[in-house]
């Protein structure tokens, strides 16, 4: 894959959710076959109603969501509305790797996926935290 940056313009959607895609695909089994099962959305921003479910205030400060049924709670009795998706909020990606000049678009875009699918198989933000202080 190239790199969308490469002409110097930001990213499109449809590269974001490219990258995503790889990101997806390189994760080992047995995450691998679980996880194609999540849709992967792009958007520019969370949607007002999103913000306002998760009480915070600036877009910006999303970059990412999870919306479904974690595999540790679903039942074979669930008749699920929509697939479970992960949300990629383009432009709070591209703020935030602006300001981690140490990270590459693919990293940040990565760890952003692979957070989310961790709360597919259950992980909570603590659990996650653990393992992957990005933070730091």
């Amino acid at each position: 894959m190239t790199d969308p940056t490469r002409h110097g313009l930001p990213p499109s959607l449809d590269e974001i959710a490219d990258l995503a895609a790889a990101a997806r695909d390189a994760l080992p089994e047995p995450f691998r076959g679980p996880a194609r099962a999540v849709a992967i959305r792009v958007e520019d921003l969370a949607s007002d109603e999103m913000l306002r479910e998760l009480d915070i205030e600036s877009p910006f400060e999303l970059t990412g969501l999870y919306d479904g049924i974690p595999l540790t709670e679903k039942s074979v009795m669930d008749q699920p509305e929509r697939p479970d998706t992960v949300w990629l909020f383009r432009r709070a990606i591209l703020d935030e790797w602006v300001d981690r000049e140490e990270v590459t678009l693919t990293e940040l875009v990565t760890h952003v996926l692979i957070h989310e699918i961790a709360h597919h198989f259950g992980w909570s933000d603590d659990d996650i935290a653990s393992i992957d202080p990005w933070w730091e």
